[in-house]
């Protein structure tokens, strides 16, 4: 069952920004940001080694097409992500050092555990280190003291592998309680650790703030809030494997420049965006894939050149949240969440 705790609620926002949105300045007046982040999971999902019930029906190239007996492992799912591990992750790694571009890792702390030299290259080549689980697994069903212990084993086990706490988290899978509950959790560890962003949300195109509902007994000074850093699904490599998705790298690719197009010349205009592009190194990790994604960065340099932004999304964070400080019951300051 499903627990969701009124002291982690936070309430739905349908207004947002409203008609005008809110300009992010971004840094060297930039008109857009450009956030790639990659999913790594291989080595984390279900499985019959790891103590589940079946191999993992999700996101690979046959998925639910294929039949999964209870009990027993399905090769061709286990050699499916141990491409991504194998080869996929390092294509992606050689294509970003080859772009001079960093992104985001949403990585899953068993995936590190199962590949440290991975997970320690991605720390030597700059790229950011934020949470995607203990384990890649829908967690809805866990209970707050539950999850309290998956946060803190996934920060523990991450740290130990790179040398590097998460200050950003998605979980995707997680439970009613999980973007208020991550805070709570890191200031409880101590030692100065402090989450910086979640992004735990689809619902903007630009950063913004909520209140925490377990702040509300402390003094405004006192109260930190939790700064969202919204994701998408829709430029989501994971959309190969899903229907209606990409039947193609073509599809894949005049997507991604159909959504740069439409963000910078909006940027252009006055209203700069976040333009997310997910990624899955079992997925994009794919030749064919991985051409397209290269054709993207080469489209997005001739295109945008210095008017786009390319940064992890802890700069993202870092910088929205110096030109934009929480105050509580505000968006940013001067935009009250319910306009």
């Amino acid at each position: 069952m499903v627990v969701s705790d009124p002291r982690y609620d936070i309430p739905r926002d349908l207004e947002g920004y409203g008609e005008s949105s809110l300009n992010p300045k971004w840094p060297n007046n930039a008109k857009i940001a450009l956030s790639f982040i990659l999913n790594y999971e291989e080595g984390a999902e279900r499985t019959v080694l790891n103590g589940d019930a079946h191999s993992e029906p999700y996101l690979w190239e046959k998925g639910a097409s294929s039949s999964f007996l209870e009990g027993a492992r399905h090769m061709a799912a286990e050699s499916e992500y141990e491409y991504g591990s194998r080869v996929g992750a390092w294509r992606i790694l050689r294509l970003f050092k080859e772009q001079g571009y960093r992104f985001t890792t949403w990585a899953v702390a068993q995936a590190a555990v199962k590949n440290p030299t991975f997970a320690r290259a991605l720390v030597r080549d700059g790229h950011e280190i934020a949470a995607h689980g203990a384990r890649w697994l829908d967690i809805s069903a866990m209970s707050v003291e539950e999850e309290k212990e998956y946060i803190r084993e996934n920060c523990k086990v991450l740290e130990e592998v790179t040398g590097v706490f998460p200050r950003g988290f998605f979980y995707g899978r997680g439970t009613p309680n999980t973007r208020c509950l991550w805070p709570e959790v890191v200031k409880e560890m101590g030692g100065g650790k402090r989450l910086l962003y979640s992004s735990e949300a689809f619902n903007d195109d630009v950063p913004y703030w909520v209140d925490l509902p377990w702040e509300e007994g402390l003094a405004v000074e006192e109260r930190e809030g939790l700064l969202i850093v919204p994701y998408n699904y829709d430029c989501n490599d994971g959309k190969f494997h899903m229907s209606p998705g990409f039947v193609g790298s073509h599809m894949y690719l005049d997507y991604l420049k159909s959504t740069f197009d439409m963000l910078l010349r909006e940027g252009q205009t006055g209203s700069p965006k976040l333009m997310n592009i997910p990624m899955h190194s079992r997925i994009i990790g794919k030749p064919g894939r991985a051409e397209a994604l290269r054709s993207f960065m080469l489209y997005v340099k001739e295109k945008g050149g210095d008017e786009v932004w390319v940064a992890t999304r802890e700069e993202i964070a870092e910088h929205f949240k110096k030109e934009f400080p929480y105050v509580p019951g505000h968006l940013a300051p001067g935009r009250k969440m319910g306009l």
